[in-house]
């Protein structure tokens, strides 16, 4: 389990290269409200976008979780309840007036950046205005 990186995946490096690519700047994570002891592992503090790269097994992905073969019970519950987590997350975010953006670590991360820019540019107005998103305005 030590070996199991909780950030800094190769998914999320790579998401993080082509958005950086595109003048995106963003926390890495970090909690997008300071009182929920969550972290996203993006966030676009001035346009109110989190970012989270779920792993497959972590998460339960519908295509490539495979149950584990010993103690599986627990692995289950552990499963179980991140998903029942991840669901509270997001919905305690769009309470506060947030835009979750969730992508598998198995996705294309440039499909997976297109998906960040377009929710960016939902939240901001235009295309264009994602470009505006800079370290400065964080």
């Amino acid at each position: 389990m030590a070996a199991n990186r909780g950030r800094d995946t190769k998914p999320e490096r790579l998401l993080r290269s082509i958005l950086h690519s595109r003048g995106l700047r963003y926390r890495v994570n970090a909690r997008p409200l300071p009182d929920l002891r969550r972290t996203a592992d993006l966030v676009f503090t001035k346009a109110q976008v989190a970012v989270f790269v779920d792993g497959c097994y972590w998460h339960g992905c519908p295509d490539h979780y495979r149950p584990a073969m010993r103690h599986s019970r627990f692995w289950q519950d552990k499963i179980q309840g991140n998903q029942v987590r991840d669901a509270d997350t997001n919905r305690r975010l769009r309470e506060r007036g947030w835009t979750v953006v969730r992508v598998w670590e198995h996705e294309d991360p440039r499909r997976a950046a297109e998906k960040v820019v377009a929710a960016l540019a939902q939240r901001l107005g235009s295309p264009a205005a994602t470009a505006g998103e800079s370290a400065a305005s964080q």
